[in-house]
């Protein structure tokens, strides 16, 4: 297990270290179990690099570790020109914490009925202060409820809604005891009311299950992931003392595989799978035939009507079951 320090470069979860813990934890995390391929780059950003970097191609494990050990890094550390370009290619724009505090503090706010349950914020310093009780819970409701209501991120780039091991513009690291992302307090309201392990690891399971994001962009998908397969590992520590087994972690990844994924969110489909202008063969009474293939869906509009590829995920507390997406869209 790689030191856990405050120090800037703490922030980066190498590659490497997840090959070292195990390699199966990093080709769980690689995983699209829509396509049963790896995710895949979906962005211009490392093409120079070589064809294997190019938009369309695969992220395989040996082209982020080793030599290429610093290819994928988060926004912050990049440098300015890249954070910019990014930003004018992708819109993608990365959210303070104490913006992300501020709202998942509106989202529990209505759930518990009461404002400033998990921390008190200063709107005048954009800082918070977490509250050092333990949580409490309205009469109709329990601290398991409150693990299994479902929350999801939406573009959420390097997750910074569900997890908060730093600012994600500054990079600051955020204590544990202070972190305020979704999946951050379902993990302390488990902490505050189990102390035995293995309890504490199905809970823990039962949060992921219930933690979902989407992101359009390979690198950010896999900083995500990382980001939530390396909180459980801290919280875990930070409750017993110790890491979790290596089979805990793998089942993390796994969870974290299906209910991170890569996904064009105005489609609902995988990135650019849609075809347009495509040309194939069919067969008619006069022998084979061009057609022009045409996704209806992106030409009117309709999410419903894409050719392209649409997501699976996993209904978790339904018999584990995969269904698309769209389907939970009304």
């Amino acid at each position: 297990m790689p030191k856990n320090d405050d120090s800037p470069a703490c922030i980066d979860i190498r590659e490497d270290n997840l090959l070292a813990l195990s390699a199966e934890v990093l080709n769980t995390l690689l995983r699209d179990h829509t396509t049963g391929k790896n995710i895949f780059w979906a962005t211009h950003d490392y093409e120079s690099l070589g064809s294997e970097y190019d938009y369309h191609s695969q992220i395989l494990p040996e082209l982020i570790t080793g030599e290429h050990g610093m290819v994928i890094r988060p926004r912050v550390l990049k440098s300015k020109e890249k954070q910019t370009d990014r930003s004018k290619d992708m819109a993608e724009v990365f959210t303070p914490s104490w913006v992300c505090n501020a709202q998942n503090n509106l989202v529990d706010e209505a759930w518990f009925g009461r404002k400033d349950v998990f921390n008190i914020e200063d709107s005048t310093t954009h800082t918070w202060q977490a509250n050092p009780d333990k949580i409490t819970f309205p009469k109709d409701k329990t601290w398991k409820d409150y693990v299994r209501a479902t929350r999801m991120e939406m573009t959420c780039g390097e997750a910074p809604y569900l997890v908060s091991r730093y600012d994600a513009t500054t990079g600051e690291p955020i204590p544990i005891e202070q972190r305020i992302g979704l999946l951050d307090r379902k993990l302390r309201i488990i902490s505050e009311n189990v102390d035995v392990s293995g309890e504490w690891l199905e809970w823990a399971q039962t949060a992921y299950m219930h933690i979902y994001g989407y992101e359009w962009q390979g690198d950010n998908l896999l900083l995500a992931r990382e980001a939530l397969l390396w909180t459980f590992i801290e919280y875990y520590q930070a409750k017993f003392g110790k890491a979790p087994l290596l089979k805990s972690i793998n089942y993390i990844a796994y969870i974290i595989s299906w209910n991170l994924w890569q996904m064009d969110g105005l489609k609902g489909v995988v990135p650019d799978s849609c075809k347009n202008g495509v040309i194939k063969k069919v067969q008619t009474l006069f022998g084979e035939e061009d057609e022009v293939v045409n996704c209806i869906g992106c030409q009117q509009e309709e999410i419903r009507r894409h050719n392209g590829t649409y997501c699976l995920i996993r209904d978790w507390p339904n018999d584990k079951k995969k269904i698309r997406f769209i389907d939970l869209i009304k």
